[in-house]
């Protein structure tokens, strides 16, 4: 009897010690689940306001268009997406070394950086405008001739003005810096006599600045689209792609598009 008692005995215990073992296995296994929790790193200059900029009096929250957008595809592909702002001439760069995942940052794809990264479909269709003083009399590109003209480094804007120069002869000095902010306030300092910026990007600081006027530029060219830039070769491009069309087709971007631009043209 004592034997059977003992048997009894050891075979509860075992049991108990096998249950713990299996519960203890099952919790590891749902924290390592947390911890592989999907993530993407974008890439964006917040500088850009309204597709992406820090409002510092608020918080030092990157937010806008942009953000939104990736956010929104992120989350409809599982993903985690956090934001890194880089100054936009090494957003580029930062795809090729790897550092980001994506980039979205109100980028136009050209053959320049097509050679260095793949582009999403196009999301938006952006203008340029001449932003300068009120009283300056320029108001077309032609009354830029000889003028010192802001442009951000590296941007479609800094193009924009080279191209001017070769097809229309203006001769204008062009200066670059790397956000949007400083060329703005190089031309409220009367250091330089007008800037070009993206239509939208302009607006905020016409509404900002009373003493600033704003002229869209004419070029008879088509106006430039706005991309999502990957590595090349990533797998990630179709996937966006996907998401970027569905959201265009169901009206969750023309919902973007009233809420940070007030209106606009998807393509």
């Amino acid at each position: 009897m004592k034997k059977r008692v003992a048997l009894l005995l050891t075979s509860v215990l075992l049991v108990g010690i096998l249950a713990a073992c299996g519960t203890s296995e099952k919790k590891e296994e749902n924290t390592s689940g947390n911890e592989d929790k999907k993530v993407l790193v974008m890439g964006t200059s917040a500088d850009y306001p309204p597709f992406e900029y820090v409002e510092t009096s608020k918080s030092d929250e990157i937010k806008g268009f942009d953000v939104d957008i990736a956010k929104a595809i992120g989350k409809k592909l599982g993903y985690e997406v956090q934001v890194k702002d880089i100054d936009f001439n090494s957003l580029v760069p930062s795809l090729e070394n790897k550092s980001v995942d994506f980039v979205i940052s109100g980028m136009t794809p050209t053959p320049k950086r097509e050679k260095s990264v793949d582009f999403s479909d196009i999301y938006y269709t952006a203008k340029n405008m001449i932003i300068t003083t009120k009283g300056s009399n320029i108001k077309t590109v032609e009354d830029l001739k000889g003028k010192t003209v802001g442009v951000q480094l590296a941007s479609i804007q800094e193009t924009l003005a080279t191209d001017l120069n070769k097809s229309k002869d203006i001769g204008m000095k062009v200066e670059k810096r790397n956000r949007i902010p400083e060329i703005v306030q190089e031309l409220v300092s009367k250091r330089f006599d007008g800037v070009i910026i993206e239509g939208k990007v302009a607006e905020g600081y016409l509404k900002d600045n009373p003493d600033l006027v704003g002229y869209e530029i004419e070029t008879g060219e088509k106006d430039a689209g706005l991309a999502i830039a990957f590595q090349k070769g990533s797998d990630l491009k179709e996937d966006f792609n996907t998401e970027l069309n569905n959201m265009m087709d169901n009206g969750e971007m023309e919902k973007l598009i009233l809420k940070w631009l007030g209106n606009g043209e998807t393509k």
